[in-house]
């Protein structure tokens, strides 16, 4: 039986700031940008800020209106960044399989790890204590034989907790959940689900497919039809079998910004590029997926000529595939990104490879990632700047 954990670090980029500053702890710290800044929204709130009914993705302007006395910051994704590397490096201690999917949280699969580390709940319990002890930081753990089951549970026990629902017991806990707790459901969603008196997962659970689909849409109701007995949701899973590598990033908020889009799209391509290279593979097939705020989801792939071998080629291809099926002026809540038909680094490459320096940018790439995996605290990251002329 497969087993995941979703670990979700608490209220990370107000947690990293209490970390640095000592003077902001036990404070309502809220990270986003500055009390005039009339276009900023909440990217985190501490827990002592959330008394006062701040949240993630509130606008600025609003947070102060609940609490006046809060420490209000920019913040800084640098430090950030950092903090996370650190803590996916310990991840990687407790399993062969981590999936990063966004900078404060990840899936490990830790089938298979009991003689290493323990059954389940201890594996977490150790876990913990060497991201507290190691980093600073308190992470809330979801134990379960699914991702998406994990992901909740995981929200369920925040902050600083663990929670786990034991195999076979899926569906009930699916069915038992109030639908104000089933991720991916936003406000719209919730608006529906008060409308035709849905109060749980039971009530979704009796609804016939066709009902589901025509309420709310072909992709969304099969997704509910799916959730509710307690299967694993695609958004998690690997689609396209083990031979592709891929990340993906789910935003606290719909992105509608394309410059914002871009720069979350480059630092994908970073992680795929660097474990690309780690594993010493190559590809000459890229896709994008796309999800919608409505959770419609779009995807296109694109085979080429000869393998992709830097961080810009990639992002230059999977920056074409985007704009080609992006619907401008739709919120974004999910992109990801992929090589497909992965070869051995060893295959055959066409003379034409390394033209217009594209060897010293490997022969870089390659040196960020030995940094980088000598000093993991390093964080080590190529720029956008080559995308402007300058």
């Amino acid at each position: 039986m497969a087993c995941f954990i979703h670990a979700d670090l608490d209220a990370f980029y107000a947690s990293v700031e209490q970390l640095d500053h000592p003077e902001y702890r036990g404070k309502p710290v809220i990270v986003g940008g500055l009390p005039g800044d009339r276009r900023s929204v909440v990217s985190t709130a501490s827990y002592e800020a959330r008394k006062y009914g701040v949240h993630s993705a509130m606008p600025i302007v609003r947070a102060y209106e609940l609490c006046p006395g809060g420490i209000y910051l920019r913040g800084n994704m640098g430090r950030y960044r950092e903090k996370s590397a650190e803590v996916m490096a310990i991840f990687s201690n407790y399993s062969p399989e981590v999936k990063q999917i966004s900078i404060d949280e990840a899936f490990l699969d830790i089938t298979g790890t009991e003689k290493l580390f323990g059954p389940p709940l201890e594996t977490a319990k150790k876990l913990k204590a060497e991201v507290r002890d190691r980093t600073g930081l308190t992470v809330s753990l979801g134990i379960a034989s699914n991702k998406y089951i994990a992901k909740i549970v995981s929200g369920i026990s925040k902050p600083d907790g663990t929670s786990v629902i034991p195999p076979g017991d899926e569906e009930a806990f699916m069915r038992s959940l109030p639908v104000s707790k089933i991720w991916g459901a936003g406000n719209k969603t919730q608006e529906q689900f008060k409308t035709y008196g849905l109060k749980n997962g039971d009530d979704i659970y009796r609804l016939p497919l066709e009902s589901l689909t025509s309420i709310f849409g072909k992709a969304f109701g099969l997704f509910l039809y799916r959730a509710v007995r307690g299967e694993g949701a695609a958004s998690f899973d690997d689609e396209r079998g083990t031979h592709s590598m891929s990340a993906e990033r789910t935003f606290p908020y719909d992105l509608y910004d394309e410059f914002t889009i871009e720069t979350e799209l480059f630092a994908i391509c970073q992680t795929i590029m660097f474990r690309l290279l780690d594993c010493q593979w190559q590809s000459r097939t890229v896709f994008i997926k796309i999800r919608y705020k409505d959770f419609t989801t779009t995807s296109a792939q694109e085979s080429f000529g000869r393998p992709v071998s830097t961080i810009n080629e990639l992002f230059e291809h999977l920056s074409n595939l985007f704009h080609r099926k992006y619907h401008p002026g739709k919120g974004i809540r999910l992109i990801g990104a992929g090589l497909a038909n992965l070869e051995t680094g060893n295959a055959v490459r066409q003379g034409e490879l390394f033209n217009s320096g594209s060897e010293k940018e490997r022969d870089l790439e390659k040196y960020i990632l030995e940094i980088n995996k000598k000093f993991p605290g390093a964080a080590l990251k190529k720029g956008r700047s080559w995308l402007t002329d300058t």
